[in-house]
Parts: C-alpha cells; structure tokens; sequence
C-alpha cells in the first residue's frame, strides 16, 4: 500500500529515526545505532549512507 517492501518501510523509518537523534544531541554514533536496531555503528552508517546519501557523521554537522 506505500509502494515499500516491508524491510524498505522499516529501514526509512528506522533512518528518519536516527537522522532525528543525530541533529537533537551529541549521542555517539554507537548510542544512535542501537536506538534504531543496530548492533553495530558499521552496518548502522551503511545503512544511512545508502538511505540519505550522506554519511551519519557528516549529516550531524
């Protein structure tokens, strides 16, 4: 009905999610990660990357 596949619905939410966290505080990288599901900051900034085209670390400056 949105035009996703499940697994794309919950990643774009689970990356709006995050890209919230990393503009509201200085949480570590980590911290945002697994807030959003992710046991590890690499799979976490792939993820992003892929999703918002900028890397999390880049996004929160």
């Amino acid at each position: 009905m949105v035009g996703e596949t499940p697994l794309e619905y919950l990643t774009s939410w689970r990356m709006q999610k995050a890209a919230a966290l990393l503009q509201k505080d200085d949480r570590k990288l980590i911290d945002v990660a697994r807030s959003v599901g992710y046991d590890s900051d690499a799979a976490f900034s792939k993820a992003f990357k892929r999703v918002l085209s900028v890397p999390p670390r880049n996004f929160r400056r």
